[in-house]
């Protein structure tokens, strides 16, 4: 016989509420992992957008500044 038979039906309950509270916790850790997950994909999404923003209007002020015409001579 296996150890499984000897349990009487409260420590079978006992047991499949232990695993039941184990499963749940597990389900809610994951559940936070990927919420912060998303969080940081979504930040980092929205920073790369800002900087390529800020480059871009980087690069046009100075196509704009070598479109200037360059004085010639003394002052």
């Amino acid at each position: 016989m296996t150890a499984n038979s000897k349990t009487s039906p409260d420590q079978a309950a006992s047991l499949f509420s232990k695993t039941q509270t184990q499963s749940m916790s597990l389900n809610r850790i994951i559940s936070e992992r990927d919420a912060v997950s998303e969080a940081r994909e979504a930040k980092t999404a929205r920073l790369r957008e800002q900087r390529l923003e800020k480059e871009a209007d980087e690069m046009a002020a100075a196509a704009a500044l070598a479109a200037l015409p360059k004085r010639v001579g003394k002052r």
